[in-house]
């Protein structure tokens, strides 16, 4: 089936090979992730050119022999959309229409494009028509009607045509709008937070690389229910569900948008409202997909995000997800990282996820003690409850006495020990 009989666009993909980034990020897995990105929007790559560059034009960003290349392939193919993997300047994006004469669009546009589609919940939309915004303000000098251009297509899904013609003010105050509304969303989430935290109940936050499995691991551990697809950035809306560890500890655990390296900065902004779920964790899974040829470099893209919410420092596993994809996993040990705490499942199947949850349970800050007391005979309430929120060594009945042992949490653990018959005075007041 060809692109006209499928109804996709027809896409031309532009790889910007800058010598400087070619050993970090070579050519063809930017072509990989890009086509990806294309496949999320709908379209179907149906020509790729790759540009070797030293430096940038200011004109094109690229030569321009490889502009006219690419004018002749966008008559020849009957190419509707061009989409360059480097982002362009408002001038450049301009004149490279002017010369190709079709829509053009960089990497930004198609990642907020995608975006738009996965938005569901009403903050997530919110999240997703602010970093449109911003990323279109300063593009706006020079386009003039031009906008209204905008009205379909791959790159153009979020505010709609009528938003798109707006001026720099009303846009400047649709945004100032969005930024107010979202600060009252992250005091919303810092109330539920301060209250969980009043309650002892520790955070957890799954982050990770687009794809690399976070929401297939959330459904397996908490029944969640999350929509799970082999597309990038099929979660936009943070989501958090009660997760019980082993020895009955319950922890909250909170599912975030994926990260993908040289994430546009204002996306970052943007969805700081849902990435203060990350900064206020007490631990980070971070899951990596051990299946993919440079799971290292995705790994890396990761942490840099880490760095810029400045939670580097925060306790972290290393979830080295898909492993059943692996045709020989003899080498799984020997990616263990100095220092780092790891594990290898396969979320999908549920293949070593006891393993994590013991790792878990290990390294999260500890917020239970043991508890070995003598209650009242009557209080049945307590060994029920030791029961529900711990695990329970031993419970011995005597005649006017119940002695238990146990392990809860600490916030629990000062109802046992106000009924402690052989408690002093002083600390059953306290």
């Amino acid at each position: 089936m060809n692109s006209q009989q499928s109804g996709k666009e027809k896409v031309l993909l532009v790889v910007v090979d800058f010598k400087s980034d070619r050993e970090r990020w070579p050519a063809p897995e930017v072509l990989a992730e890009m086509e990806d990105l294309v496949a999320g929007c709908g379209g179907e790559v149906v020509e790729r050119m790759v540009c070797p560059l030293d430096k940038a034009s200011a004109t094109y960003l690229i030569g321009s022999g490889r502009v006219q290349d690419i004018a002749a392939a966008v008559s020849n193919l009957g190419i509707d959309t061009v989409v360059f993997s480097y982002d362009l300047k408002g001038g450049q994006q301009r004149n490279l229409e002017e010369t190709i004469k079709t829509k053009t669009i960089d990497r930004t546009q198609l990642i907020l494009d995608i975006f738009a589609r996965h938005a569901t919940s009403k903050e997530g939309k919110m999240q997703v028509e602010l970093a449109q915004l911003e990323y279109l303000l300063p593009r706006l000098v020079g386009h003039g009607i031009e906008l209204s251009r905008l009205g379909g297509g791959i790159g153009t899904l979020g505010p709609g045509e009528t938003k798109l013609e707006m001026d720099r003010r009303r846009i400047g105050e649709r945004i100032t709008r969005l930024k107010r509304d979202l600060r009252e969303v992250t005091t919303q989430r810092a109330l539920k937070r301060k209250q969980r935290q009043e309650k002892g109940v520790p955070s957890i936050a799954l982050v990770g690389y687009t794809n690399a499995g976070k929401s297939t691991l959330m459904n397996t551990l908490t029944q969640a229910g999350q929509v799970t697809r082999e597309t990038l950035f099929t979660t936009l809306d943070s989501l958090s569900r009660q997760l019980v560890l082993p020895h009955h500890r319950k922890v909250i655990l909170s599912d975030t948008v994926g990260f993908m390296h040289q994430l546009p900065h204002h996306l970052i902004e943007a969805f700081k409202a849902t990435l203060e779920e990350v900064r206020e964790a007490d631990l980070l899974l971070h899951v990596v997909d051990v299946s993919h040829p440079h799971f290292r470099r995705l790994q890396d893209s990761v942490d840099e995000v880490l760095g810029e919410l400045e939670v580097l420092e925060k306790p972290a596993i290393l979830v080295f997800n898909k492993i059943d994809l692996l045709a020989d996993r003899h080498g799984l040990e020997r990616l263990k990282d100095n220092g780092n705490h790891a594990v290898y499942i396969c979320a999908k199947t549920g293949e070593n996820v006891p393993l994590l949850l013991e790792e878990i349970s290990r390294v999260l800050p500890s917020t239970v003690v043991e508890i070995d007391v003598e209650i009242p005979i009557g209080r049945m309430d307590l060994v029920n409850l030791a029961h529900e929120e711990g695990e329970v060594y031993s419970v011995k009945y005597y005649a006017d006495t119940i002695n238990i042992r146990a392990l809860v949490p600490d916030r629990v653990a000062g109802k046992f020990q106000k009924c402690d018959v052989h408690s002093p005075p002083e600390e059953k007041e306290r």
